[in-house]
């Protein structure tokens, strides 16, 4: 029997069947987005212990595209922003401003880096609260010139270091979140690899919540959960299992409101098609958002949130 959100995608998908021709092309666009996400979901929705951690094990892949991959494939005139002018900058998380398509967007993101140099430099992209203060300006500066916000997600979480919580990351994270839910205007975020924890989500109160096909999103890592459940990491697996961090569940609990697909075998076998991929999905999204006033956007956004994990 289908669930709730296969049901939502089909009646989407009815209603598209029977719009008139004008504006056809888009119209065709949007059937053909909304048809992957019921492969997506269909090949999530069975999935085996086994089969749930091959997405984890995806989402991690080394060869994944990061932000600034992605940055340098679907942005034009690119400007990076360093900084939070007060401490430091830190490179766990990636700002800027570019132009999506022609138009000018305000990005944030995270970055783990490719080679241990890298890595160790960006704290396999978990961010300080330095990072979430950067963030956070250039929301600000997307708010007052009125660019929409992208937020692209892949951390395994917030940085757990004891400089960290010294600098107060719980409330960094917390005020990373309230701007975002303040925005006036249009924000879209994209869970590219891990979404770990308070460190993702507090880029991730967004209008739109999307996920790549082969992402995680989760509240904890399965060796985390398997660590205080069982006392056991070895049961990884299980805990995975359990849990279900993959996109296709992660859709049908409405905890992301759509699935951008991937090339065959994950975004790491063909970047520039990931990329392409990933681009479509982003200026859909903002195109269906800036019509609507700031008001309305900032009260959806809010009962959007808010009704998470509320059974009536």
């Amino acid at each position: 029997m289908p669930g709730e959100a296969e049901k939502r995608l089909r009646e989407r998908l009815s209603k598209l069947a029977h719009l008139p021709l004008i504006g056809g092309t888009k119209v065709s666009g949007e059937k053909r987005r909304v048809r992957e996400q019921l492969r997506s979901l269909r090949k999530h929705s069975n999935a085996t212990e086994d089969e749930i951690w091959e997405f984890v094990e995806l989402a991690r892949h080394p060869d994944r595209p990061y932000t600034l991959d992605y940055v340098d494939r679907i942005l034009d005139d690119w400007v990076e922003l360093h900084g939070d002018r007060g401490r430091a900058d830190d490179g766990a998380l990636v700002t800027g401003i570019g132009r999506l398509n022609g138009h000018t967007v305000a990005l944030i993101g995270h970055q783990k880096g490719r080679d241990l140099k890298e890595r160790l430099g960006r704290q396999y992209g978990m961010a300080y609260p330095e990072g979430y203060a950067k963030a956070i300006r250039v929301m600000d500066l997307a708010d007052r010139f009125g660019f929409p916000l992208i937020a692209l997600v892949d951390t395994p979480g917030a940085y757990p270091g004891v400089a960290a919580e010294q600098h107060g990351q719980g409330g960094a994270i917390a005020r990373s979140q309230a701007r975002m839910a303040r925005l006036n205007v249009p924000s879209v975020a994209c869970v590219i690899g891990e979404g770990g924890s308070g460190g993702a989500v507090a880029l991730a109160v967004a209008d739109r919540v999307l996920m790549q096909e082969n992402a995680i999103y989760s509240v904890i890592s399965p060796e985390g959960c398997a660590a205080i459940l069982w006392r056991d990491e070895g049961a990884k697996k299980k805990a995975a299992a359990a849990f279900k961090p993959d996109a296709g569940h992660c859709l049908e609990l409405g905890v992301v409101d759509g699935i951008v697909p991937e090339p065959p075998g994950g975004a790491q076998t063909n970047p520039d098609a990931a990329a392409r991929l990933l681009g479509d999905a982003l200026r859909e999204a903002i195109r269906e958002l800036e019509p609507l006033p700031s008001d309305e956007r900032r009260r959806r956004r809010r009962r959007k949130f808010r009704e998470l994990g509320v059974y009536a």
